[in-house]
């Protein structure tokens, strides 16, 4: 592993999105990013689809071999709010990372720019001005209906003064090849938007950051009933569920598997650590998982990145 700094000052956003508007959430983003910046903040973490925001428990009129037109228009709704990468929001979140200096990573629904397709996505804006995305390999469950599986952005690595950083969306973390991906190229740092309030994923976090003797940062959100727009066709869905329909828990683990910040439930906030980045180095002297304690004249990955 090359030399790298060895504290960084991370910011761990859980909030609330603003369902369905693209304009309300980046507003939000931008205030919370500037907010993170004057308390010092170099690495700037929000949730999976914190813009538009992830509408849990919408099916958007599709069952089996049948759509409405209503879910068709809440879909089409939905769209129109998602970003391009590299489109006017996208510029916006660059140069504001960059004239804060500051790296930002922030989980969007992606709007192809030639198909009509979306995509579960994740950028890091980086303090140069430019950024890299990270498409979900597989939409988890109902997710298929609304957003496509990657074909690109696989598995992007940000190179950053604390070492390589990379992110995998929700469940693709429950994808044990696509984790070893990210430790084959050294990530110092494990970026994870998602919507997992259960208590499993608990447990599943902490394995991860022992495996793969990495930070783990786990990027929740508030999602409550009022978070939905009022005038939805799918009102009877929205209606059924719970006030509280995700709980957050947003936290970071450290590479021995131990809660650096325990998690934060049913409110929003700013979580601020420091992480020790010789942890990464030091936690690998009796285990490496793509190093020596790797196996590759038995075991071989092939990864067929893009």
């Amino acid at each position: 592993m090359r030399d790298v700094n060895n504290t960084c000052k991370i910011a761990l956003v859980q909030a609330e999105p603003l369902l369905f508007d693209k304009q309300a959430c980046l507003d939000k983003t931008l205030k919370l990013i500037r907010e993170a910046a004057e308390h010092n903040a170099e690495l700037i973490v929000f949730p999976e689809l914190f813009i538009p925001g992830y509408p849990i428990g919408m099916n958007f009129g599709f069952s089996m071999g049948k759509r409405t037109e209503a879910g068709r228009q809440d879909w089409m709704r939905y769209y129109n709010a998602s970003l391009l990468a590299g489109g006017e929001e996208f510029q916006t979140l660059a140069a504001l990372s960059k004239s804060l200096s500051v790296y930002v990573s922030l989980g969007f629904s992606e709007r192809d720019e030639i198909s009509g397709t979306l995509y579960n996505s994740n950028v890091i804006f980086e303090p140069d001005g430019s950024w890299k995305v990270h498409r979900k390999l597989k939409p988890t469950g109902s997710e298929r209906v609304v957003w496509g599986d990657a074909n690109k952005d696989y598995f992007p690595i940000t190179e950053t003064p604390w070492g390589p950083v990379g992110s995998l969306i929700c469940w693709e973390s429950y994808m044990p090849l696509a984790r070893v991906a990210l430790y084959q190229k050294g990530i110092t740092i494990y970026i994870s938007p998602n919507t997992n309030d259960n208590p499993e994923w608990q447990a599943t976090i902490q394995h991860i950051a022992i495996e793969g003797k990495c930070y783990f940062i786990n990027a929740d959100m508030l999602v409550r009933k009022s978070s939905y727009p009022v005038d939805l066709n799918e009102k009877e869905v929205v209606n059924r569920l719970p006030d509280m329909v995700c709980r957050g828990g947003s936290c970071i683990i450290d590479p021995y598997g131990h809660y650096l910040t325990e998690p934060v439930w049913d409110k929003e906030t700013i979580i601020y650590a420091d992480l020790d980045m010789t942890l990464p180095a030091a936690c690998k002297m009796e285990h490496d998982a793509v190093g020596h304690y790797a196996r590759p004249d038995v075991l071989k990955l092939i990864v067929e990145d893009k």
